[in-house]
Formats: structure tokens, sequence, C-alpha cells
């Protein structure tokens, strides 16, 4: 079987991670610190820091706001699960809006709809790679009527004086936006490095600040370090300093700092992700060209004028099928070898978020994009020949498997 998205791990990263082993230091230290520079110089942004999970970025930046009991997030009903967990974590609602018809990402027009006293984050989120609309967003919390909507509650609120953009970038880094990398395009960016992402660190994320400059993003840096320690005052490499033993706890935190494992094998992705982005490229346009004359075939967008994606995730859509008929299509696809998956399942149809009164109907874009969504395999070690015995097999499986789709 042909696997989906296998990290790539090969002597180079065994040999960084067997230094990081044999050095003394394996918790959140130099390398971590290192691999936040660097991850700051690669996206242009302020300042980065780096946790053991994206969600647990994403959760902290929440938390730093203020997003409490009350309070309203946006978030598009098309996303995994993460998006919207952290909102309830804190105490508030997630609001779910429907995603836009032209692309998998949430619609500015319904975010505009759904935008209350109450809302403090918008959380956009960049499915398969490709930036969602940061521009009109970042314009639309700033119109003076948002602003005047705005009910700031803490100081953090009171300094920015409007809506705070959290980008949900697990999918994009290396995307491009309007001339620049993303993660430089809006307050906050956050990316994942989990195991099936485009840079991996096995598990982990980083949180790219860009905040307005009125913020001291080193104070924020210290302030979000803390709370991912217990809130303890001094990390363990502050304290293993001679005399230094002593700290405090500020608050009751968290744990979830990255490692300096982890940040091993970050800082040998992160060395050649120029050339992972490009041969992940190379296999987007190979299945474009394979399916660009299928008449059932709707090819994602990945770069145009604008925006170009991190080619995280190939979505190939089948024109007309139904749930039932796409999932038949998979199985077939299954059957010969090759593996795929679906993303996502939209959130109003689990279970966490259907029995909190969320209703699929109330969000058809995103309905009518999952029920004949197919991902197929993206990673560095594809052959062309791999590649070949992929497109064979969709294009086996549609036209043998669903009545009316040849062509």
């Amino acid at each position: 079987m042909l696997p989906f998205s296998p990290p790539r791990i090969d002597q180079k990263t065994i040999d960084e991670v067997t230094k990081v082993l044999l050095s003394g230091w394996i918790t959140t230290g130099p390398r971590t610190k290192e691999f936040e520079k660097k991850i700051t110089e690669y996206i242009g942004c302020r300042k980065t820091i780096c946790f053991n999970s994206a969600t647990a970025g994403m959760e902290l930046i929440l938390r730093w706001f203020g997003v409490q009991e009350g309070d309203e997030v946006i978030v598009p009903a098309y996303t995994y699960c993460a998006t919207a967990n952290i909102v309830m974590h804190c105490g508030a609602k997630p609001v779910m809006v429907d995603i836009d018809p032209k692309d998998f990402n949430i619609s500015v027009t319904e975010i505009r709809k759904h935008i209350t006293s109450k809302t403090k984050v918008i959380i956009p989120v960049d499915i398969s790679g490709w930036p969602a609309d940061y521009s009109e967003i970042n314009a639309l919390v700033k119109e003076p009527g948002m602003r005047d909507l705005f009910q700031a509650k803490t100081e953090e609120q009171k300094k920015l004086g409007r809506i705070l953009v959290m980008s949900d970038a697990a999918h994009s880094i290396g995307a491009m936006y309007q001339g620049k990398r993303h993660g430089s395009t809006t307050d906050v960016s956050v990316f994942s490095f989990h195991a099936v992402k485009n840079l991996t660190t096995a598990e982990g994320g980083a949180v790219c600040m860009d905040l307005p400059a009125e913020f001291d993003c080193d104070a924020i840096y210290s302030t979000l370090n803390m709370k991912s320690l217990h809130g303890q005052s001094k990390d363990a490499l502050a304290k293993s300093q001679v005399g230094a033993w002593r700290y405090d706890v500020m608050e009751p935190g968290y744990k979830c700092n990255m490692m300096d494992i982890q940040a091993a094998i970050g800082l040998v992705e992160l060395e050649r992700y120029e050339e992972n982005l490009q041969r992940r490229k190379e296999i987007f346009d190979f299945y474009t060209n394979a399916f660009k004359n299928k008449s059932w075939a709707i090819i994602p967008a990945y770069k145009d004028d604008q925006k170009e994606s991190s080619y995280h995730l190939y979505c190939l859509r089948i024109k007309g099928a139904t749930e039932s008929q796409r999932d038949a299509i998979m199985q077939g696809i299954f059957d010969r070898g090759v593996s795929v998956n679906v993303h996502f399942q939209p959130l109003p149809i689990l279970t966490v978020y259907k029995t909190r009164g969320y209703k699929m109907s109330d969000y058809p874009e995103a309905w009518a994009k999952y029920q004949n969504e197919i991902s197929l395999p993206v990673y560095f070690d594809l052959t062309n020949e791999n590649l070949k015995t992929v497109t064979d097999a969709v294009i086996a499986a549609v036209e043998e498997l669903v009545d009316g789709l040849k062509g």
C-alpha cells in the first residue's frame, strides 16, 4: 500500500537527534531557541515561540488575549476540531461560519454577518496550505464600525482596540501571500509541525507574532513561555545556570513546551524546506496534468497572482459525486494499493458540536465541498512512478465505480 503522508526521516535527521540525545540537554534549550530564531528569519515576522503542538500555541494566544466565558470566536465550519476546541477550553463560544464558494477557506462575507459585540477573535484556516483572504479580513476588523462594536475586557484587548486575527496556519508554512511569506500577514499565525505536515518535528507548533508596533513581542514571548511551563518564572535552561535555582510560579499554567529533540528535527527540515516545497509543487503539477481534461475533476487552486500554496494537500473534488459515491471511489482507490484521505469532516457533523446545536444544514458550501473531496498523497519521497500509480488508481476508481462520470 502506497502510504498517504509519511515523514521524511533520513540519516541527517537521525544524526542531529542523536547529537541532542548525547549532549546532556534534551528538553527546551539551545536548539529550540535556535529553531525559533530561524523560523522568525524565514517567515519575516516579529517573534516566534515554539510549543509541543499548534493547538497549544493557539490556545495560549487566546488566553493571553483574555478570551473567556461570554466571548465569541469566529471559526470556519470546515476545519479540524482543534480550531474550535481551543475556544471551548477557554469557556467561550465558537461561532461557525461557512466557507467561500471559490475555495475551502472561510468566507469574509460570512464573517461580517456573524461579528457581534462579543466577538474577540477571528480564526481563519488555510485549508491545504492555501492562504485565506487576510487582506480583506485585516481590513474588516479595522473598519471604524467594527472597532466601535468591539468591547475590550482586558489590557491586551484595550491596547489592540479591535478583534484579533489569529491564522490557523497549520498547513501553510512556506505559503506566499501578496509577495510575503505567510506568517507575517496578520496579527498572529500558528503553524503545525505534526508528523504529517510539510515540516515536522514529530509533534510541535510555532506561534509567529506580527502584532502592531505598540506590542512588545519579547514581553509576550516571555508571558507565553511562562504559561507553557506551569506558570513558572524560569525555564529549565535558565534554572540550570549556577546559583539560579530559585523560581516562582506566577499562575496555574500548562505544560506544552517544545523539546530540543523536536527542534533538532525541525532545524533539519527547515534547512531543506525549499527543496521540499519544490518537489511538492511538482507533485501538484503532475496531478493537475493527469486530471485537467477529466470532466469530473475539480482541480484545487494552488497559485495565482495573490497567493501561492505550501502544497500541503491536493484536495481533488469529484464533480457531481455524493458523499456515498465519494466513499465508494475512495474504497476503489484503496483496493488499488493507494492511501487517500478526506480533509476535513465539517465540524457540525461531529458529535461534540452536533450535540451543542450546530447544524450542517446551516453551512451548505462546507457540505458541498466535503461530500466530494479526496486528498491525494503528497510528500517528498514520492517518485513519478508512484504518482502514476496514484493517478491511474483515481481515474480507474472514478470511471469504474460512478456511473455518468466518465470523461
